[in-house]
């Protein structure tokens, strides 16, 4: 089967595809509309994976954390607005506490093709400037080829320590 979808938008089995390639085998989860329809409920199925599923995403930050320290690699998936929600968590247990929580963003709401930075959503429009002021390192993830972004991304969060933020900017096909 191909990965080129005619409208050039990324495969939500491309994406598992490289989380496995990372090593993820755990997510931690705050279901959100944009990641869990294509990407959520097949991980759910996927033996290679353990789902923990957490009410609030700064919840989820520690637990990625925790993940760490018994030697685990995981991803928390959240949307943005709970991504703004657990700010002052990320900064301790994440960045502070040097943690590589990586983090899949989803960013309900997102023109196609317009940068988040140029949307006319204010929530959208100051992700990118506050990983960027957090010092937290970001791709965004969206198009056809995207996908090959995420394992090198995660791996040079756990190499150095540090979160990762990868953005969805539009729902996987």
């Amino acid at each position: 089967m191909s990965s080129v979808q005619t409208d050039g938008s990324i495969r939500a089995a491309d994406i598992i595809k490289e989380l496995k390639r990372a090593g993820i085998r755990f997510v931690v989860a705050v279901p959100d509309r944009v990641t869990s329809e294509r990407l959520l409920k097949p991980m759910l199925r996927d033996p290679d994976f353990r789902v923990v599923q957490v009410c609030k995403e700064d919840e989820g930050v520690s637990v990625c954390s925790g993940l760490h320290c018994t030697g685990h690699r995981s991803l928390l998936l959240i949307q943005y607005t709970g991504f703004l929600d657990s700010i002052n968590a990320l900064r301790a247990v994440a960045v502070e506490g040097q943690n590589p929580v990586c983090m899949m963003i989803g960013l309900l709401g997102k023109e196609p093709d317009v940068p988040p930075t140029g949307s006319r959503r204010y929530g959208l429009r100051i992700v990118e400037p506050i990983l960027d002021a957090m010092g937290i390192e970001h791709d965004l993830i969206e198009r056809f080829g995207d996908a090959a972004k995420i394992a090198p991304a995660i791996e040079h969060a756990y190499a150095r320590s540090q979160p990762v933020a990868l953005l969805v900017g539009r729902e996987p096909v």
